[in-house]
């Protein structure tokens, strides 16, 4: 039987290595022999025998290792996983049709639009139109003719109070009053005396000032009558509150047969705003600031009238950011037709001042797919490839700004006619 060579080298190999075995067990033999005859002698050679016999054998060790590590090559290589086969996917965004005629093409236009810069705001009170109701007169509250939410006009009776200041003011007007006509009479009887030569002209002067004082102490009455609020007229002990000015009371602190203070560490009896032009604060962040100036009017939506478009003059931009959210208040001042209420949302569109160019394609040209938005172009021969795009406003008549082509390039018009047509 005939053997290959490389199985001639093996076998002739075998007797070689019964050789090598052989020998390396005499030698073993030899060394502990040694180590036996060591442990009789000295200590000195003892342990320099020792040292000697533990080298001899690491290096034996480290003989044998490699002789069986060399037989065991080719088993490691027999074992081996097999590499690791990897398919191509076809590419996604290529579409191939028997008939691309049937696809019409559609040129993307050109359109000049100014930047638009969209962010939330909050109707606010126009603090200059919001006017606390008080009362500088304590007491108790008799009767209330107003309440939370109703529109008021400009001198309407909102409240009486029955106040022991207003009936202590009205007695001092009264002495007052008193004092004065008792000071007019003592002038005119020192008066006619002098004019007899009965008294001297000091007596006369006397009278004078008297009746001077008496005067001023009238009108401080008088004076101190009005800042309660009490009616000349009608001198009793309760005033009338009334609105100091047209507009709803969006705050009410005051009951019925509640007690009213005076003006230290009280809340405000009601509080009444003019709505008929508001704040809208906006939060704009600091990287868009520089599109937002002031003076610039602003288009307006609410969300509870999405249809209806307001416009709004932006009068101040803050000068203090919020740390947390890196935004600043930009105020609009905004003419109310009554359809605003404080606290709606609104979305505040700014435009630039300069204009840019987008292409405007058919509104079916762009395919809505995994939230996101595409185009198919033409990629020669009988394939389209789909790009990528971000959609804008619409444009009449059924057009739609993009982002991701340039005006001129062709596209389908009709998307997603294509699209069901590579998925069957």
């Amino acid at each position: 039987m005939k053997m290959k060579a490389s199985e001639q080298l093996q076998f002739l190999a075998k007797p070689q290595r019964r050789q090598d075995a052989k020998k390396t067990k005499k030698l073993f033999l030899c060394v502990f022999a040694s180590l036996r005859l060591g442990e009789t002698r000295c200590l000195a050679y003892s342990f320099l025998l020792r040292s000697c016999a533990v080298s001899l054998c690491v290096a034996l060790y480290l003989l044998l290792a490699g002789c069986g590590a060399k037989g065991g090559e080719p088993d490691a290589k027999e074992g081996a996983p097999p590499p690791v086969q990897v398919e191509q996917e076809p590419n996604a965004d290529l579409v191939k049709v028997d008939k691309p005629d049937q696809f019409p093409l559609a040129t993307a236009a050109t359109r000049s639009v100014a930047p638009e810069l969209k962010v939330t705001g909050v109707v606010n009170v126009d603090v200059s139109r919001n006017v606390p109701v008080i009362s500088l007169a304590s007491g108790r509250v008799v009767e209330i003719r107003a309440k939370l939410g109703d529109s008021v006009t400009k001198g309407q009776l909102l409240m009486r109070v029955q106040s022991s200041d207003i009936s202590g003011a009205f007695s001092d007007y009264r002495h007052a009053v008193a004092d004065d006509v008792l000071a007019h009479a003592q002038l005119d009887r020192a008066q006619l005396l002098f004019d007899k030569g009965a008294i001297a002209k000091k007596d006369v002067e006397v009278a004078q000032d008297a009746e001077a004082k008496a005067k001023v102490d009238v009108e401080t009455a008088q004076e101190h009558l009005r800042v309660l609020g009490a009616d000349m007229n009608h001198p009793t002990a309760t005033v009338d509150i009334t609105a100091p000015i047209s507009g709803v009371i969006v705050e009410q602190n005051v009951t019925n047969a509640g007690g009213v203070k005076t003006l230290d560490n009280s809340p405000n009896l009601f509080t009444i705003a003019d709505l008929s032009s508001v704040w809208i604060m906006c939060d704009v962040y600091e990287n868009d600031l520089a599109n937002v100036h002031m003076g610039e009017q602003a288009d307006i939506k609410l969300n509870a009238y999405p249809d209806r478009v307001f416009k709004g003059l932006i009068d101040n931009i803050g000068p203090i950011l919020d740390p947390n959210l890196r935004t600043a208040k930009v105020r609009l001042q905004v003419q109310n037709p009554g359809t605003m209420r404080l606290g709606m949302f609104v979305t505040a569109t700014f435009h630039g001042q300069t204009k840019q160019v987008r292409a405007v394609v058919p509104a079916t040209a762009v395919l809505h797919l995994h939230d996101r938005d595409w185009v198919y172009v033409p990629n020669g021969g009988n394939t389209f490839r789909r790009v990528g795009v971000v959609g804008g406003a619409m444009v009449p008549p059924n057009l739609q700004e993009v982002t991701g082509i340039n005006p001129g390039d062709r596209v389908v018009a009709n998307a997603l006619v294509l699209q069901n047509t590579a998925e069957q």
